[in-house]
């Protein structure tokens, strides 16, 4: 096996050798070791989803025996060559998939639909299967990266593949856009779950950042206020949050976390749909405008201009709930 230096680069510890029984190694080898994986590759790709990197893409062998690794930016280039070369989802299969999610396709460029995008499984096999595909930018607009998200061919689910959604580029800190934010913008987790909050409400700037892992990663637009983190209802997307608000707040920014009722977002839509989810939403809206600037340090505690007192929450709220992790509940019934 050859051993590129990034590897070991990637958990900063050097080869270690015992002078006693010529045995050496480092955490790349405890990691290969301890997971039963059969070849390196597999410990290099699971100590970068640790890590919350983006994952090494292979190329075809540049010998025998050898496999190469493509730079990040020859990785970007491929995936920007990718997302050229498709076509707008309008009237496709990827339209229809997101239709069937009960989604409104708002108008947009960063969604695309391919008919043949290949999917490598881990035999290291290829095959075709058609692709929505979501371009990834940075806060300067540059484009980063595509996340591939395979559907079957009737476009009524995704693909039956191990491994259906898979990012290609460098998604470290990024997301996939919807809206220039002014000074607020919802981020969350997948494609799907943000344009389920963006069908409630088209007007609001979004960001998907496609896992747990990179919303606790995400770099916030310098110029926003308020950061309001659209989290999954699970314990990834629970500590994700928490990691995101700590970064926020250093940041000046004021962080608000969301939660739905069902796992995610999607589901929620379908189940009590749009009218209900924009109703939240602009009640959770109407709160941040009388939130106290951080400076105050009175966290979590809105006033009323004016009369200093605490403002009253919207009735659907828990009682106590914090303000700031506020679970979009449906409406009682009439």
């Amino acid at each position: 096996i050859i051993r590129h230096a990034t590897y070991s680069a990637l958990c900063a510890i050097a080869h270690k050798t015992d002078a006693a029984t010529g045995e050496f190694g480092d955490l790349l080898d405890l990691i290969h070791l301890q997971g039963n994986h059969l070849v390196l590759r597999d410990a290099i790709e699971e100590a970068h989803g640790f890590l919350a990197l983006s994952r090494p893409v292979y190329s075809a062998p540049a010998g025998p025996g050898i496999s190469a690794i493509r730079t990040d930016r020859e990785v970007v280039a491929a995936a920007r060559r990718l997302f050229n070369s498709a076509r707008p989802i309008g009237g496709t299969i990827a339209e229809k998939y997101l239709i069937g999610r009960g989604i409104i396709i708002p108008p947009q460029i960063s969604l695309r639909y391919h008919p043949n995008v290949y999917y490598r499984d881990d035999d290291g096999n290829r095959a075709g299967h058609p692709a929505l595909l979501a371009a990834v930018y940075d806060n300067d607009g540059k484009f980063r990266a595509i996340n591939r998200i395979w559907i079957d061919r009737r476009g009524c689910g995704l693909a039956a593949i191990a491994t259906p959604k898979k990012v290609l580029g460098h998604l470290l800190g990024h997301a996939v856009r919807f809206g220039k934010p002014g000074k607020i913008l919802i981020v969350g987790e997948g494609v799907e779950t943000i344009l389920s909050l963006k069908t409630a409400r088209p007007d609001l700037a979004m960001a998907a950042a496609l896992t747990a892992n990179h919303l606790a990663a995400f770099i916030s637009p310098p110029h926003i206020k308020h950061l309001i983190i659209a989290r999954d209802n699970d314990d990834a997307g629970k500590s994700a949050a928490c990691a995101l608000t700590e970064r926020t707040r250093e940041n000046g920014i004021i962080a608000h976390t969301i939660v739905p009722n069902a796992n995610d977002f999607n589901l929620d839509l379908n189940r009590y749909g749009k009218a209900y989810m924009g109703d939240r939403l602009t009640e959770i809206l109407a709160d941040i405008y009388l939130s106290v600037s951080p400076s105050t340090g009175k966290q979590g505690i809105r006033l009323c201009p004016g009369n200093g007192q605490a403002g009253r929450w919207p009735n659907t709220r828990p009682r106590g709930r914090s303000p700031r992790s506020i679970p979009l509940r449906p409406a009682p019934l009439a």
